[in-house]
């Protein structure tokens, strides 16, 4: 009964925990952390677990070459008893925090206790990332193929989005079916930059405005070797009370100038063989006010998809080595339509991408990475380029560039 109780648990919570969707060839890796969320180790006791990634990316077009500590994660996670456990992360990326490197970060990625009900039902409360997209719940670098991590669900789909707030987890005893609902605090239009859709709103758990809130959910369905899902969000952009925003011509409140976004993916996995498609669309019905009081040029819709197929060569001999190949399409527009008032098109914003390469796995939790990116954009609009560097390149619709990277979890 505890063998299959373990089991059950693991099943409903693999994801919360950044497991991993994998074929039969690679094995659901069972971290630290994994442990903790399915109840696998004993009470009272503190679990140390992480993962990081290292790479190296050289841009053609500008003969330019960068080697960075992308990230590197530390998770510390206790179990009080066989209700209530805590999980927590704590993150640095590219390596320095220091005045003259603004490029490093050092934040938390996630820090929440999880209430169990039962083995398929529970609550997770503080700083979490909402079950949205694929990338957002199993961001581990050994999860994903590619150096990068998909530009979709960096760029449309914010990559480790986590907020603060509620969530609600569980899952039926008559069907293979998860679900969750989380309430969480709302972006902010404020911090929204042309160019990186609705990312630079998130508050990450720092000071979050707590007059704009956000609903999310998610559900999953698993049929034979198939995974679907479909995940929604929506949330006030607005964060100011009701004095402030009325001084620039916006709607505050709870829900005030919503954003909304939809999500829908399919992943297969068989016999070697791995498979996904993710579709993406927001909407913001208000980004004409929005852009009036902030001057951002921000589009009122944007949507990007990608697809994926991978296989193991090594899968046939049954071992502990994975070399997978793989090749993933990515499409998107960040500017796909735009208040004609107050937004200037931008037809870089609209990109494709073809990555293709390997992820080879000499044991479960580490990984080394190659890949090449075919990228192609739309024209870059001459209104948008203000003050331009005396050296500054004209601009090529195209590129290519070349990664190289390691990963591990433990």
């Amino acid at each position: 009964m505890k063998k299959y109780y373990t089991i059950a648990v693991l099943c409903t919570l693999s994801s919360l925990a950044n497991a991993q969707y994998r074929t039969p060839a690679q094995q659901q890796i069972l971290t630290n952390e994994d442990s903790l969320a399915s109840g696998a180790i004993s009470f009272k006791k503190t679990v140390i677990s992480g993962y990081g990634s290292a790479s190296y990316q050289h841009d053609f077009n500008f003969q330019h070459s960068v080697a960075t500590l992308d990230r590197a994660v530390l998770f510390v996670g206790h179990r009080f008893n066989d209700k209530i456990s805590f999980f927590s992360e704590l993150e640095i990326e590219n390596a320095i925090v220091a005045g003259d490197k603004p490029d490093g970060e050092i934040a938390m990625e996630q820090a929440f206790l999880k209430f169990s009900f039962s083995p398929r039902h529970y609550i997770v409360a503080g700083l979490f990332i909402p079950r949205i997209g694929i990338l957002n719940e199993n961001h581990l670098p050994v999860n994903f193929n590619g150096v990068e991590r998909p530009l979709v669900e960096q760029m449309v789909i914010p990559a480790t989005w986590r907020e603060l707030g509620i969530g609600f987890y569980g899952s039926l005893n008559s069907a293979p079916l998860n679900y969750c609902v989380s309430l969480v605090n709302g972006l902010n239009s404020e911090g929204f930059e042309h160019g990186t859709g609705i990312r630079g709103g998130r508050a990450e758990g720092g000071l979050a405005s707590a007059n704009n809130l956000a609903l999310t959910a998610a559900v999953q369905y698993n049929v034979g070797n198939f995974k679907l899902q479909a995940s929604g969000y929506m949330g006030g952009t607005v964060g100011l009370g009701h004095r402030g925003a009325d001084s620039l011509g916006l709607n505050s409140g709870a829900f005030g100038t919503p954003v909304y976004l939809g999500e829908a993916d399919v992943q297969y996995a068989a016999k070697g063989i791995s498979a996904k498609v993710l579709g993406t669309y927001i909407s913001y019905p208000e980004a004409n006010t929005v852009n009036k009081a902030y001057d951002h040029n921000i589009a009122s819709n944007m949507y990007g998809a990608y697809a994926e197929l991978g296989y193991d060569l090594l899968y046939s001999m049954h071992k502990q080595h994975q070399l997978v190949l793989f090749a993933r399409y990515e499409l998107m527009d960040l500017n796909a339509s735009i208040p004609s008032e107050s937004a200037i098109t931008d037809g870089t914003l609209k990109q494709s991408h073809l990555i293709a390469g390997f992820s080879y796995l000499p044991i479960p939790n580490v990984v080394i990475k190659a890949d090449v990116r075919l990228a192609n954009t739309g024209d870059a609009n001459p209104a948008l380029v203000i003050n331009p560097a005396p050296n500054a390149l004209p601009y090529k619709n195209s590129n290519t560039f070349l990664n190289i990277g390691i990963g591990y979890s433990f």
